[in-house]
């Protein structure tokens, strides 16, 4: 299958490592969320790792909610998870000095139905939403590491 990602990158004025906490933290994935679809985690949630299981309760036109794993993991420079969907989310870190370089990207060349993806639009609406998942972290840290 041919790979099928798109990519929305921010340079943002914090620590790699400020940044991997909250994006391993999915309490926090609430309050970054870009597209407006993440409402919060379902029950106690622990720092994620390679392996890790979370589930969040989410709302695009209707309530549900969506367990997730962790499938890439590489301490404050890689995370990515992916759910029932197969297709994936993946942060990815470079310090250039006091600034991170954070890349952001949907990934459905693991999809379970890529066409299907490509069909309904969500390259497209994503690359929106990631940009301002990016402007917010960026927003959440620079104002934590002032």
């Amino acid at each position: 299958m041919a790979y099928r990602a798109i990519s929305s990158e921010l340079l943002i004025s914090a620590e790699a490592s400020l940044i991997f906490d909250i994006l391993a933290d999915p309490s926090r994935h609430a309050a970054i969320d870009g597209s407006n679809t993440v409402r919060g985690h379902v029950g106690e949630q622990t720092r994620l790792a390679l392996g890790s299981t979370f589930a969040m309760k989410m709302r695009y036109g209707i309530p549900y909610r969506i367990k997730s794993r962790v499938y890439e993991f590489e301490e404050g420079r890689l995370i990515a998870w992916g759910h029932l969907g197969g297709h994936r989310w993946r942060y990815e870190l470079e310090s250039t000095g006091e600034q991170t370089l954070v890349t952001e990207t949907f990934d459905w060349s693991t999809s379970r139905l890529p066409i299907a993806i490509h069909i309904l639009g969500y390259p497209r609406r994503h690359l929106r939403n990631m940009e301002q998942t990016l402007q917010q972290l960026a927003g959440l840290v620079e104002s934590t590491s002032e």
